[in-house]
C-alpha cells in the first residue's frame, strides 16, 4: 500500500489559500485492472468535483501499477491510497477498499466510469439529510457521443427517486458502479461475496447480491437520480460477451441463496426469467435479431449460473 497525500484535515490546517472546495467525510473506492487511461479519466473526474472526498482508494489488481497516475495527482489535497491486490475478482477488490477506508461513508465506482462533477457532493447531501438512507444508488448514463458499433451498458436512466426497503427485483435498485453506503452497514452485511462478480467463478451480480442482502435485512436503499456516473460504451462483441456473464451471475446469486433455503430468491429468479422472456418476445416482434440474440444468451447462461450457485464453496469473509 502507498499513500500519496497527507490527510485532508492536515492539508486544510496547513492553509493553502487556493483550496476553496469543501471536503466530505467520504472514502471514494475505485477498482482497476490494467486500464490506465480509464483510471486516469475516473480519478480526474472525482478530483474535479465541486466537493472532494476525504480520500480516494485505488484497488489495483493489474500488472501495470498505477503509481505514476496517483503521484501526478498528489497535490490535490486528497489522501490517495494505492492498494495492490494480487487476488483477482471485483468483490475481492471492493472488499479490499472497504477494509482500507477510514471514513463512515464509502462511495464506490469502477475505472471505466466517469463520475459527475457533483458525485461526491450528492453523496454528502444524501447522507447529511435528516431522512438519510443507509445506502444510495443513482443514474448510470453512457459516456460520450454515440458512435457506430458501440453500445451503452449497465445503464440506469430513471429520473424518479425511489426508496427500497424490500425488493424482489434487486436489478431495479441500481448498479455497483455507482453506489454509496455506510461502511459499518456494509461490513455488518458481510461485504461483497467473493464467489460473485467479475473475475470470480460467479462472473457477475456481486452488486445484486449486496443490494438483496441489505434490503432483506431491512436496510433502506435510495435510488437518487442526481447521483450520476457515465459508463464507457462497449463494442458489440464486448457487449455480447457481457450478456453471458450477466445472466450467469444472476443465476449464481439466486442459486447461492436458494441453497441457503431462502425461498424469496425463487421469486427473484422467476421474475428475472419472466423479464428476459418478455424482452425476448418484444425483440422477436420487432424483428430485432441482435437484441433477441442477446436475450437468448442471458437466458441460457442463467441456468449454468444457477447450477454453480448450488455447488459453490462456502463464502469467504470480506477480508479473505
Amino acid at each position: 500500500m502507498k499513500i500519496y497525500m497527507t490527510n485532508c484535515a492536515e492539508h486544510t490546517r496547513s492553509s493553502a489559500p487556493e483550496l476553496t472546495r469543501r471536503f466530505a467525510d467520504v472514502s471514494a473506492i475505485v477498482t482497476t485492472v490494467d486500464r490506465p487511461a480509464e483510471l486516469a479519466r475516473c480519478l480526474d473526474a472525482i478530483l474535479a468535483g465541486d466537493v472532494l472526498p476525504a480520500e480516494v482508494i485505488v484497488v489495483d489488481q493489474g500488472d501495470q501499477g498505477a503509481d505514476a497516475l496517483l503521484q501526478l495527482r498528489a497535490a490535490m489535497g486528497v489522501r490517495l491510497v494505492h492498494v495492490r491486490q494480487p487476488r483477482r475478482g471485483l468483490s475481492a477488490a471492493r472488499n479490499g477498499g472497504l477494509a482500507m477506508a477510514r471514513c463512515p461513508i464509502v462511495a464506490i465506482t469502477d475505472d471505466d466510469c466517469c463520475p459527475d462533477q457533483n458525485w461526491i457532493a450528492t453523496v454528502a447531501a444524501v447522507f447529511e439529510a435528516p431522512d438519510a438512507p443507509e445506502a444510495v444508488t443513482g443514474q448510470v448514463l453512457p459516456l460520450g457521443p454515440e458512435l457506430p458499433g458501440t453500445y451503452a451498458v449497465s445503464s440506469r436512466t430513471s429520473e424518479i427517486a425511489r426508496e427500497f426497503r424490500w425488493a424482489t427485483r434487486p436489478w431495479n435498485i441500481g448498479t455497483g458502479g455507482n453506489c454509496a453506503v455506510r461502511r459499518e452497514c456494509l461490513l455488518r452485511a458481510g461485504g461483497y461475496d467473493q464467489r460473485l462478480g467479475a473475475g470470480s467463478p460467479g462472473k457477475a451480480a456481486e452488486d445484486m447480491d449486496v443490494f438483496y442482502r441489505l434490503v432483506r435485512a431491512g436496510t433502506p436503499i435510495r435510488y437518487e437520480p442526481r447521483l450520476r456516473v457515465y459508463h464507457a460504451r462497449q463494442s458489440q462483441a464486448a457487449r455480447r460477451a457481457s450478456r453471458f456473464t450477466y445472466g450467469f451471475g444472476i443465476g449464481a446469486f439466486c442459486g447461492i441463496h436458494l441453497r441457503g433455503h431462502d425461498l424469496r430468491a425463487a421469486i427473484v429468479l422467476m421474475r428475472w426469467l419472466g423479464l428476459r422472456l418478455k424482452l425476448l418476445a418484444g425483440a422477436i416482434r420487432r424483428a430485432d435479431r441482435n437484441r433477441a440474440g442477446e436475450e437468448l444468451i442471458i437466458l441460457r447462461s442463467t441456468f449454468p449460473g444457477l447450477r454453480y450457485g448450488f455447488c459453490a464453496p462456502a463464502a469467504r469473509g470480506p477480508a479473505a
